[in-house]
This record gives C-alpha cells, sequence and structure tokens, in this order.
C-alpha cells in the first residue's frame, strides 16, 4: 500500500489541503471543530504520517541535530570500539529525544565538507565531540545554525564548549601513582596533537612529575591509538623490551583494559608486576580483572549538558559560560602500593 499524502487526506475529509495543512500544524484558529474532527478522522483511517523532510524544507525546522565525532586516530569503521562514544551517545540521543528531535551521527575525517552535509540535511544545530581541527572549526564557524563543542580547546567566541580539566585529571592519575610509591611511570596515550586533549592530559602527566622532582623521560612515553588493540600492543612493547616501568598512566580506559590484556599475554600480571590507571570510567571497569583503577569523568552528564547547552544556544540564549565538569579518582584493584 502506497504511503497516504495530504491530498489524499484533503479528499478523504471533503476540505482543501492548506485546510489540513492548517489544522496539522495549528496555525489557524478560525477552523470549526467539526471540520478538525473529520481531517484528524482521516489521517487515522489512512494511517497519514507527516513528511518531515517536505515539512523541514517549508518552516526550516527539521528536528535533527547532528552528532560529529572527527576521525582523528585515522579511517576507521569500528566508530564504537571505545564505550565512552556509546555513553555520551546515548546520554545525548535520550535527551534529544525528550526535546522531540533525532540524531545523526556523523564520523568524519577532516577533509570533508561538513557544510554540504549540514545544509543537505537542513540540521536545526551540532554537537561537535573532540573537535581540534582548525580546518573542521573552520567549518563550523561556515554555519548558520547553532554549535556546541564537546571536549574542544579550540579558542573562538562563537561556540559555547563543555568538557572536563583533562591537565588536572591526568595530573591525578600520576599524582595517584607517585603516592603510592612510583616513581617510572609510562604514559600511553593517543595520537597527541597540538591543543588537542592527549596532549594536554600529557601536560597534566608532566606537571605531576616535575612537582613530585621526578624527571621526564621520553622513552616513557607510549602514543598510539585510542583502541584496545593498540593498549595491548603497547603493553606488549613494554615488557618485551623491558622498559623499566613499575606503572603506566593511560588516557582512556579502553587503553588500560588493551594493556592488561597485553601484559597478561606476556606472561606478567596487574597490579604485581605493572600497576595501571585508566581515565573515563566506562561501565566495563568494574568487570574486567583486575577491576580497573581510573580517573571519573561525567561521560552522560556531559552529554546531558551538551543537548541541553544546544537547546538553549537554539533558543536564542546568547553568552553562555563554558561549562567544566569534575573529575576525580575512583579506586579499584589495578594499582598497588611499591
Amino acid at each position: 500500500m502506497s504511503r497516504a499524502t495530504l491530498k489524499d487526506v484533503a479528499e478523504k475529509a471533503g476540505v482543501s489541503t492548506a485546510t489540513v495543512s492548517y489544522v496539522l500544524n495549528g496555525t489557524k484558529k478560525t477552523i470549526s471543530e467539526e471540520t478538525k474532527h473529520k481531517v484528524m478522522e482521516a489521517v487515522r483511517k489512512l494511517d497519514y504520517v507527516t513528511d518531515m523532510n517536505a515539512k523541514s524544507l517549508v518552516v526550516k525546522d527539521s528536528k535533527l541535530i547532528g552528532v560529529v565525532i572527527p576521525q582523528t586516530e585515522g579511517k576507521t569503521h569500528r566508530l564504537f570500539s571505545n564505550n565512552f562514544y556509546s555513553e555520551i551517545l546515548s546520554a545525548i540521543e535520550y535527551e534529544a529525544r525528550e526535546s522531540g528531535y533525532q540524531i545523526i551521527i556523523s564520523g568524519m575525517d577532516t577533509d570533508e565538507n561538513f557544510v554540504r552535509i549540514a545544509h543537505q540535511r537542513n540540521l536545526d544545530g551540532v554537537i561537535a565531540i573532540g573537535v581540534c581541527s582548525d580546518e573542521l572549526l573552520s567549518q563550523f564557524e561556515k554555519i548558520d545554525i547553532p554549535v556546541v563543542l564537546v571536549d574542544s580547546y579550540c579558542k573562538s567566541a562563537k561556540f559555547v564548549n563543555i568538557r572536563i580539566d583533562d591537565a588536572l585529571g591526568s595530573y591525578m592519575a600520576t599524582k595517584y601513582m607517585i603516592q603510592h610509591g612510583h616513581k617510572d611511570i609510562a604514559f600511553m596515550c593517543g595520537t597527541l596533537k597540538d591543543n588537542g586533549v592527549m596532549q594536554k592530559r600529557l601536560q597534566g602527566y608532566r606537571n605531576a612529575l616535575k612537582e613530585s622532582a621526578i624527571p621526564f623521560k621520553k622513552a616513557y612515553l607510549c602514543e598510539g591509538k585510542v583502541d584496545f588493540q593498540s593498549g595491548m600492543e603497547l603493553a606488549q612493547d613494554i615488557v618485551k623490551n623491558n622498559m623499566p616501568v613499575t606503572a603506566i598512566v593511560t588516557t582512556a580506559d579502553i587503553l588500560a583494559i588493551g594493556a592488561i590484556k597485553g601484559i597478561k599475554s606476556e606472561g606478567r600480571t596487574v597490579p604485581e608486576d605493572y600497576s595501571i590507571i585508566g581515565f573515563d570510567d566506562i561501565s566495563i571497569c568494574d568487570y574486567v580483572s583486575p577491576g580497573l583503577t581510573t580517573v571519573k569523568q561525567q561521560i552522560s552528564e556531559k552529554g546531558i549538558g551538551a543537548m541541553h547547552m544546544l537547546s538553549n544556544v537554539m533558543k536564542g540564549v546568547k553568552d553562555q559560560d563554558d561549562l567544566v565538569l569534575p573529575v576525580h579518582i575512583v579506586e579499584r584493584d589495578s594499582v598497588r602500593s611499591i
């Protein structure tokens, strides 16, 4: 059976298509209750559903929010291999749905033209997670729609941003290791980029070492991708190369969990041979063995906050302050005192 059209509803109700449109949109108050009843009865019988794409072209309101996750770690089909994204996107989607919006998720490379995509889909707003590319930021500045940045250190008065203090979180993780007697501490991270999250977390690690008069050793810097496989391989390299470290500070739980697997695959154990601390406190941290000590950030609250901030921008609220959420250490079993 073909999809019912506005014209079909009008013919069934014995009114004009304009009248049907007025009733459905509530834009004309002089229409009688009898006519409204006829239209709604025709809608029910024909199982008519409004064509939101067509409607959005007329009213400039698509009820669509774009969520952008730039692929800073290179091309990959495993967009959700890091549970961090699953958790924050679930929160954004729920808040969007509660507000009558749907989301479109885009895992983008920096060479893609987001302006074109935003205009093609007639997006009402955009939430961009982890944007640090000048090129992508420049594209956002060209779009005449509201944009909220998540986990970004890009400096632009045009956008509002929600994030944590990444340097502080990494400082806390490193300080925690030092307080447990560790001095030879490796740092495991994703790709380091100027003014990016990984760079901020490296700075926090270095700040904690400096405060305790522990020299920074470039050999202890383990740079890879933010995924399980990379964490496993980097940890295997630490063991195989006999790197003289007793602890590993990571910039993501998924890296830390991979590292635990890599250490075990080389016949070593956590925390007896190597202490490990993660970052994020994704849900799986309670279920891995040993339980992962980590820096907890409020992932769901970050997604909820991003959608609330975007809603305010879409309503015309200006001069919102950037929001920096707190972090704290969650102790489990992956760190031991020496």
